[in-house]
């Protein structure tokens, strides 16, 4: 027992004064790094708010719902409005209408981005979405709008004709052009994650190093921290099995310190498990809304706004204690 050192052999009473006496090899008797000037701790905290256009998303009082504004011809989903007689007023009704149905924010994009779809010029790009960007921006003025493109000539064209949000589904890519523009235009941006092809070794810990990587990328691009959102890319370059591995593991994803979106909407692996067509995937996006709030998702992504905006209500009420009115 005399071996010990007086630390050890002190009353809990006594500690405060080892700790206050090194010489009695209290605490402070042992080096320790303690932070540089003006570093950050680095330690979890809360995710802040984001601005997004005219309004302010406070992150963990509620889930958010983002409305799908397809403008193609080829959507995986069947709701491509270029097959529509008058597809810019189509997209501003369908906008409208998910705007009433209690969509935070709308997502408009131009070209597909199902498995082997048609690529589309950034031409035609511009001549689909910058139209319907600035129809819904004057329809909907308070609303915010995300444009959902991996070229840097739409986003920069869809933000002249009123976008407040920039979407990359390849965010995770070494060209950080997007993420350079986003940093310029002061303009959020969600950072989705994706790969060529569906070849992993760890799937969870590989998306979140990439996602890291990502979002490293978007700080010396000049995005604020505040500004970045980020998306696992469920359905993008990664098998079914990985997309429900992926959803039964959202939560790690909170490491990163960012708000989370998800899109699951209507999508195939959905469709797998459930042996049903696209347009009848309805239950099962409901079922993924609900999980995902259970986990943490900030943002879900989806086709049926009205639907999801009411189970994400009940599973906000469960989760986060949230009731309808409160806001951020």
């Amino acid at each position: 027992m005399t071996d010990q050192p007086p630390s050890d052999r002190a009353l809990p009473a006594e500690r405060g004064v080892l700790d206050a006496r090194p010489e009695l090899g209290g605490g402070r008797s042992t080096p320790a790094f303690g932070l540089p000037g003006g570093s950050p701790s680095g330690l979890p905290a809360g995710l802040g708010s984001t601005q997004i256009g005219r309004r302010t998303f406070t992150w963990g009082v509620r889930t958010y719902v983002m409305g799908i504004v397809n403008v193609t011809s080829d959507s995986f989903s069947g709701d491509g409005l270029l097959a529509d007689g008058d597809p810019l007023a189509a997209a501003v009704a369908l906008a409208t209408s998910m705007a009433e149905a209690g969509a935070d924010i709308l997502d408009i994009g131009g070209e597909s981005t199902r498995p082997g779809h048609a690529a589309v010029s950034a031409e035609d790009e511009l001549a689909r979405v910058v139209p319907v960007v600035r129809a819904i921006r004057a329809a909907l003025p308070d609303v915010p709008i995300s444009i959902d493109t991996t070229k840097p000539a739409v986003a920069a064209a869809a933000v002249e004709a009123g976008a407040d949000l920039l979407n990359d589904i390849w965010g995770v890519a070494d060209d950080d052009a997007v993420a350079r523009l986003a940093g310029e235009r002061r303009r959020p941006i969600v950072l989705m994650h994706n790969r060529a092809e569906a070849r992993y070794t760890t799937l969870l810990p590989e998306i979140v190093a990439d996602l890291q990587r990502a979002i490293e990328r978007a700080l010396r691009a000049g995005v604020g921290w505040d500004d970045i959102i980020v998306d696992p890319g469920f359905g993008f370059g990664k098998t079914a099995e990985h997309n429900l591995a992926l959803l039964r593991d959202l939560g790690s994803l909170a490491i990163l310190g960012r708000p989370i979106l998800l899109g699951t909407s209507r999508k195939s692996t959905l469709g797998r498990v459930l042996d049903l067509p696209a347009d009848q995937r309805l239950e099962g996006t409901l079922a993924t809304t609900a999980l995902a709030i259970a986990s943490g998702v900030d943002v879900v992504r989806v086709h049926d706004v009205r639907e999801n905006v009411r189970a994400a209500r009940i599973a906000d009420a469960v989760v986060r204690g949230a009731w309808p009115g409160e806001d951020g």
